[in-house]
């Protein structure tokens, strides 16, 4: 156990029941079991964390009551970001309502490359041009930071939709609450952008052949097929390699993207019911 959790914990010995020590004590331990019990799992969930974030994302919520916390979720393409972010919201509705979270998706900020699409006659044209959709210059991450921005502050957003098939993005296309819980996903919210907005840094790990077998049958799904989606996959290993990997080093949590969805699901009700019950006992 880190020395500086060990220093915290003596400092919290036999604390009365209504004091914010008692309460830190209590989810603090309560999460390092849930942790344990994970290690257990044959495909378990969190592969590394930073213990030390424990403490501090709890006290800083239990003592500020206007604190937002801002998550932002990264991985390579096909990774598992958003099946982490789909089944840990579906876990905060069953216990919470919706309005204590929000969130955002990196792919509904690329940019409108719609009329590149009609020019070059196909995506696999398009390619051959040199365009990519893997690359951060792809996407308006000033959009995206100013957005996060806003919503830390309070203020809700209009958010963009973007089309896969057409390419095209859609300004202003869904509101967005400023909860107090924000979850971000996708390629670069953990690079140099963006990284520095979040409390808490969450990266996906998944092996190569897991992504790729995903990868495609999405690309599929999405009207990529044949030659087209093997150009494209070639860019985005190759840029993963680049602007994606790297950032596993500014994460203060690596997810296991082989994680059943549903045990997901799981392991989120059970953090969202200590928080809650110790939350409702210490008022």
């Amino acid at each position: 156990m880190p020395q500086e959790i060990l220093l915290e914990r003596e400092t919290l010995v036999e604390p009365a029941k209504k004091d914010i020590s008692f309460a830190i004590f209590r989810i603090v331990d309560g999460i390092k079991e849930i942790l344990e019990e994970d290690r257990q799992q044959k495909q378990p969930l969190i592969l590394s964390l930073n213990e030390n974030l424990i403490i501090k994302v709890v006290k800083e919520f239990l003592t500020n009551k206007q604190k937002q916390c801002l998550i932002g979720i990264t991985g390579e393409s096909a990774s598992g970001k958003t099946t982490l972010v789909n089944y840990v919201s579906k876990a905060l509705r069953k216990r919470l309502y919706n309005e204590t979270y929000t969130s955002l998706c990196c792919d509904d900020y690329y940019k409108d490359t719609s009329e590149e699409l009609k020019q070059a006659g196909s995506y696999e044209e398009l390619y051959k041009t040199g365009f990519s959709f893997d690359k951060p210059d792809a996407i308006n991450l000033e959009l995206m930071r100013a957005h996060l921005i806003s919503l830390k502050n309070g203020c809700g957003i209009n958010a963009p939709e973007y089309d896969f098939v057409t390419c095209e993005s859609i300004p202003n296309r869904a509101y967005k609450n400023p909860t107090r819980a924000i979850l971000a996903e996708g390629l670069y919210v953990l690079g140099e952008e963006l990284v520095d907005l979040f409390d808490i840094k969450v990266y996906v790990f998944t092996p190569y052949e897991q992504i790729r077998e995903r990868w495609f049958e999405r690309a599929a799904s999405r009207g990529k097929t044949g030659s087209a989606a093997e150009l494209q996959f070639n860019d985005v290993n190759s840029t993963a390699q680049i602007y994606i990997r790297p950032t596993m080093k500014n994460a203060d949590i690596v997810v296991n993207g082989l994680a059943n969805a549903e045990y997901i699901e799981q392991i989120t009700t059970k953090v969202i019911n200590l928080i809650n019950d110790v939350i409702n006992f210490y008022k």
